[in-house]
């Protein structure tokens, strides 16, 4: 049952490996049912959690990635799947099937926007790419939680850019809410993939935008 909001305290850690399976179970739920680019490209959770496994060795590795649970019962609520992009391994949406090409085409050319040629040194950007919250724990303010954890995690260890690809009004609001700005953004009505706009039927979204904010010194 979900508490009421202000009724649950919330603890917020950086992940670590045992914490993957759980992890990779709460993300393939939330964005299969709730993220407007994977519901528009067809994702099944079960082909999400493959994406979410694949990118967890460098998670426990870098420890920038934060999770959240509930103090009493521990159970995962939320979590934010964090990286350095400097040292971002070349990962081909494609060999996930269409679907994940199709998502990684309009972020692609979202990153490729607010880059401009430019990438990133090691440990200078953090980059937040996977934002998700248990609907148990909805409207409770873990959302804002994870990403001012994540931001003040990144700082003290001397990240001092952090970006985010927000793909819908609700996260954008927390991005927003936390100082985040708007650096790129792509219409889903416009964007083109395989000559097609197959990403008219979420229009009403607007599209991704890519985020920024600069981090003080911890």
């Amino acid at each position: 049952m979900k508490p009421e909001p202000g009724t649950a305290a919330i603890n917020y850690q950086v992940y670590r490996s045992e914490d993957g399976e759980e992890m990779t179970a709460l993300l393939a739920d939330v964005f299969t049912r709730r993220d407007p680019l994977a519901l528009a490209a067809g994702i099944k959770a079960q082909e999400f959690a493959l994406f979410v496994r694949a990118l967890l060795p460098k998670a426990a590795e870098e420890r920038l990635t934060i999770v959240a649970r509930f103090a009493g019962s521990g159970e995962m609520v939320g979590a934010v799947l964090t990286n350095d992009p400097a040292s971002e391994a070349d990962f081909a949406m494609e060999v996930l099937g269409r679907e994940f090409a199709m998502v990684g085409s309009i972020l692609g050319e979202l990153v490729t926007a607010y880059r401009a040629g430019r990438e990133p040194a090691p440990g200078e950007q953090l980059h937040l790419y996977l934002l998700g919250v248990s609907e148990y724990a909805t409207g409770m303010g873990v959302g804002q939680g994870l990403v001012a954890a994540c931001l003040e995690n990144g700082a003290r260890r001397g990240y001092r850019i952090a970006v985010a690809e927000a793909t819908n009004k609700t996260s954008q609001h927390i991005f927003r809410k936390l100082g985040f700005q708007e650096r790129a953004l792509i219409s889903y009505n416009d964007h083109l993939y395989e000559g097609e706009h197959i990403f008219a039927r979420i229009a009403e979204h607007g599209g991704p935008i890519l985020m920024e904010r600069m981090l003080a010194p911890a």
